[in-house]
């Protein structure tokens, strides 16, 4: 029992399971960018201001923000100092011990599966429209689940598809492929922006808080969705050339620059319709629809798939590599944690997670995933930001190439934030995260502290 409360070693490393450092702070950077910016900017900002903050969503993403950029520091100093491929789930086995870090690791495993698939279903709607317009018209039987009227929705099964044996092929051919849309995402919001800001009808800022301060902070619980992706680069520490010092970078460089697009965009976006008019699928080429701009709404659509490519891509990426070092440790089975001699990826591991997440995204309809991904991921950001807090009493001297400022306040700010979105969303949705967690500790007390290795290498 006293088993799962060790602690991994700072450096713990499995040199035979290495991966290749081929990543550079540039590459990090985009692949932040690319899993950050999507399915927040293109579906949620409309739906939230619609539904919860009106035009006052900017203040929700300014929330949302700052919880993630609290986090995001802390994330920076413990991916510096302590690395590892498992992101928070390492953090928590260095600061917290095993059976912590497994919680953190099996709430993660939900949010990038839930993540993956909820974003690939809504990929296949924007391809599926897209088609439409060029009077491609598919059958529902291909392109729904079997709750809406289908039979399995191929189209999100075959994006799950290629991304699979696209990270198979090695995470610097993913990264390429990544700064490419990346690009064209970015050129796709810089044009809504240019468009937009010429367009802005101040009236429709008249009732900025419709909802009130609840409303306010009910949108930032979901467009806290938005930001998730930054934490994917905390996976990327054994395939970054200089993990020290790029991880940090890109992760900041990252959160500044989408947090700034979404204030940009959402302050736009209700300015130049009324807000409870962007309870759509598309809210974004919907308001330029609306506005008379048909090409533009059209380019900003397929800027849209891009997007969401992307983040599929960076986050698919992050859901392999905590479920490597959850292997490497025992508290899944080792054998799926073997890397293949010429790809330098586990391939096993992609292969096994592609067949859920296209399960997931073929047959599952997933209602409220959004909030579901935010719990899972919220909780991991207060476990990271204590993880700051311990590991700085308990390892003074351990080496931090980079310190996160005003130690204890950002972090006990980040905690204090994380716990107030926390409590603003749903009830359901907490029940969800409850059941889940229960069944992850089951697991744990079945499989998990009888096959760890670190309390199997105590024992002799």
């Amino acid at each position: 029992m006293n088993n799962m409360f060790r602690k991994k070693p700072i450096g713990h490393i499995h040199p035979e399971s290495s991966l290749h450092r081929s990543l550079s702070t540039f590459d990090l950077t985009l692949m932040g960018i690319g899993a950050i910016i999507g399915a927040g900017v293109f579906v949620l900002t409309g739906i939230a201001a619609a539904t919860k903050a009106g035009p006052a969503i900017v203040i929700s993403y300014v929330i949302a923000g700052l919880a993630s950029m609290f986090a995001a520091l802390a994330y920076a100093e413990l991916a510096a100092a302590i690395g590892g491929t498992g992101s928070a789930y390492s953090y928590a086995y260095a600061g917290f011990g095993e059976f912590i870090a497994w919680i953190i690791g099996w709430n993660l495993l939900l949010e990038y599966v839930m993540s993956v698939g909820t974003v690939a279903i809504g990929w296949s709607g924007y391809v599926t429209n897209f088609l439409a317009a060029i009077d491609i018209h598919l059958p529902d039987s291909i392109t729904k689940n079997p709750f809406d009227g289908g039979v399995i929705n191929l189209i999100a099964v075959f994006i799950i598809i290629v991304l699979s044996l696209l990270l198979c092929l090695g995470v610097k051919h993913s990264a390429r492929i990544n700064a490419v849309i990346v690009a064209i995402k970015l050129l796709t919001i810089a044009t809504f922006i240019a468009v937009a800001s010429v367009n802005v009808q101040i009236e429709n800022w008249a009732n900025f808080l419709p909802f009130g301060w609840t409303g306010v902070m009910e949108g930032a619980a979901l467009v806290f969705f938005a930001y998730i992706g930054f934490d994917a680069l905390s996976t990327a520490v054994e395939e970054a050339v200089e993990p020290q010092r790029s991880i940090p970078i890109a992760i900041m460089t990252s959160l500044l620059v989408c947090t700034a697009v979404y204030i940009i965009v959402s302050l736009l976006l209700t300015g130049i319709v009324p807000y409870t008019s962007l309870n759509v699928e598309s809210p974004v080429a919907d308001a330029l629809l609306k506005i008379g701009y048909q090409s533009i709404g059209g380019l900003i659509a397929a800027g849209a798939v891009a997007g969401l490519t992307t983040v599929m891509l960076v986050m698919f990426y992050g859901l392999t590599r905590i479920c490597l070092a959850m292997s490497r440790d025992g508290l899944i089975p080792v054998s799926v944690a073997k890397i293949h001699s010429q790809t330098h990826t586990p391939i096993r591991i992609i292969l096994f997670t592609g067949i859920v997440i296209a399960a997931i995204a073929g047959i599952a309809p997933i209602n409220h995933a959004a909030e579901l991904v935010n719990i899972g991921t919220l909780a991991a950001f207060t476990f990271v930001c204590g993880g700051v807090i311990v590991l700085r009493a308990t390892l003074p001297d351990l080496d931090r190439p980079f310190k996160l400022p005003l130690n204890p306040l950002i972090p006990t700010l980040g905690i204090l934030f994380c716990i107030y979105l926390m409590l603003n969303l749903p009830g359901v949705t907490w029940w969800r995260f409850l059941i889940w967690t229960i069944a992850g500790i089951l697991i744990y007390f079945m499989y998990g502290i009888r096959h760890s290795v670190l309390g199997n290498a105590n024992k002799n």
